[in-house]
């Protein structure tokens, strides 16, 4: 089977936004315990399955932030330089839209988690073909574990509550297949498989405590979900409060999008505030999740981000607000710590993207989500260590090293 061809694009609507009045989402937007008696045995029973449980999430997500690793470019790094660029940076999860086997020979041996994807197109002939489902795994993921820490697969991305409805259908039982597969081949306890969706699958979202699901899209996420929850998956959800904000900019703050301070959001039901959009749309989703009968699964965040240019009817999409979103983001996440409504589940996301994409369609702004440049060098200071300071120091630097190479020469001929 050949290498599958890296294919994503993000909706204007994968965000949940939060206004002064209840939002909806606009159209193209984003088994029970049975306890022993004994209370000091109940309890420890409890704290052991939790434990468990968290320690199976955890395998496939080491710390709290990773970066996607988008490659609709032309002009980006090779996978070799890209691996060197995120150990410098200490970024240990990535995910990536295909499984394309040179980025997969290049992170051998790196110890960075990576989450490879099947892509849409694929999904209708892997969910009727378990032979095809195997075939792709025995290609595509056997062939490079151990050496290269592939823990997940994302079957598909953002499918329910999108345009096409005949994919709705084919979701579960490609996931299905393709799990199978895993189990099979002893590679299930390793590789968990998931599908992210974008918030086109909420019918509400504000404020976060009435988060639900669209009743079109619950016969098809209800039994995803048990699935998921069966095999121990979470919830991926690609949240952009960037892309809320563009679409709504007269009723959301920008500053709360942005992680400064603000009065933020008071949610009646709950009794709880919220200071940052983020954390509102996260549990939003744990809302919608509860609702639907699944309050104990996890969610994290598998794409969000902010623009560092786009047109002019995105004014929001400059480099000062791209550097704040992501620099107060990735400070967020390395405090551990949970939402308002789920304290104790501590917040995992992937930033997109690693890098400027100049291939890919749409508003610039899909072009400019990149938190290193094409040169590899940073597109703006959150700490992170480019391969390059820029461009311009790069060939600089390329000049200076062949001037003293030169001199040197010119020395040893002379001695």
């Amino acid at each position: 089977m050949a290498i599958l061809k890296e294919k994503h694009t993000k909706s204007q609507a994968t965000s949940l936004p939060p206004s002064p009045i209840p939002t909806y989402l606009l159209p193209n937007s984003p088994s029970n315990l049975s306890f022993i008696d004994m209370a000091s045995t109940r309890k420890s029973f409890i704290f052991i399955f939790t434990v468990s449980i968290n320690l199976v999430i955890s395998q496939a997500f080491t710390g709290t932030y990773g970066v996607n690793y988008g490659r609709i470019a032309d002009n980006i790094p090779q996978p070799e330089s890209v691996v060197t660029l995120m150990k410098a940076s200490k970024i240990m999860n990535t995910r990536i839209f295909d499984a394309d086997h040179e980025v997969l020979k290049a992170f051998k041996g790196s110890g960075i988690e990576i989450m490879i994807g099947l892509g849409n197109e694929f999904l209708t002939d892997i969910s009727i073909n378990e032979d095809r489902a195997m075939n792709w795994v025995k290609e595509n993921v056997e062939p490079f574990v151990p050496g290269t820490r592939i823990v997940g697969i994302a079957v598909g991305n953002e499918i329910l509550g999108g345009g096409n409805q005949e994919l709705w259908e084919v979701l579960l039982p490609a996931v299905k297949n393709v799990h199978n597969a895993l189990v099979r081949l002893n590679l299930a306890d390793k590789v968990k498989v998931s599908s992210p969706h974008s918030a086109a699958v909420f019918q509400i979202s504000y404020p976060p405590s009435a988060g639900e699901f669209k009743e079109s899209v619950l016969p098809y996420m209800k039994p995803l979900l048990d699935f998921f929850s069966q095999i121990k998956s979470p919830f991926y959800i690609n949240t952009y409060p960037f892309l809320a904000y563009i679409s709504d900019p007269e009723h959301i703050d920008l500053n709360y999008a942005l992680f400064k301070k603000n009065p933020g959001v008071y949610d009646q039901k709950t009794k709880l505030h919220y200071d940052n959009m983020f954390e509102a749309q996260i549990d939003a989703s744990y809302a919608a999740l509860e609702k639907a009968g699944f309050e104990k699964m996890e969610v994290i965040v598998s794409e969000t981000g902010w623009a560092s240019h786009g047109d002019a009817n995105e004014a929001a999409a400059t480099l000062t607000n791209a550097r704040t979103y992501n620099m107060n983001l990735r400070k967020r996440l390395l405090k551990k710590k949970g939402t308002p409504y789920r304290p104790k589940m501590v917040v995992k996301a992937y930033v997109f993207a690693m890098f400027n994409e100049n291939l890919k369609p749409g508003p610039t702004s899909e072009r400019n989500f990149g938190l290193f440049k094409a040169d590899g060098s940073v597109s703006y200071s959150i700490g992170f260590t480019g391969l390059v300071a820029s461009s311009a120091t790069s060939v600089f630097s390329l000049k200076l090293m062949y001037a003293i190479s030169a001199a040197a020469l010119v020395l040893i001929v002379s001695l």
